[in-house]
């Protein structure tokens, strides 16, 4: 699954999957624009088959944090 959230997430910024460790941050090092990040999150959502609410959204800043939450949301749903 972190692996695969990855591959989604490269096709939105220029940072290399293999950089992308648990601590980067998606605005300020990998400058995603809330856009990008809310269409990133449509795209974890439709791949996973989970739902995000808005609050678990303003709770994500780093690649860690997402691939957290998502986990968190496989095993509930």
């Amino acid at each position: 699954m972190e692996e695969q959230f990855k591959e989604i997430l490269a096709q939105y910024t220029t940072v290399d999957p293999v950089d992308m460790t648990d601590d980067v941050r998606f605005r300020e090092d990998m400058e995603l624009s809330s856009l990008d990040f809310m269409t990133l999150l449509g795209e974890v959502e439709d791949t996973f088959d989970i739902e995000f609410h808005k609050s678990d959204a303003e709770g994500i800043y780093t690649v860690g944090d997402a691939i957290a939450l998502i986990r968190r949301k496989m095993e509930n749903e």
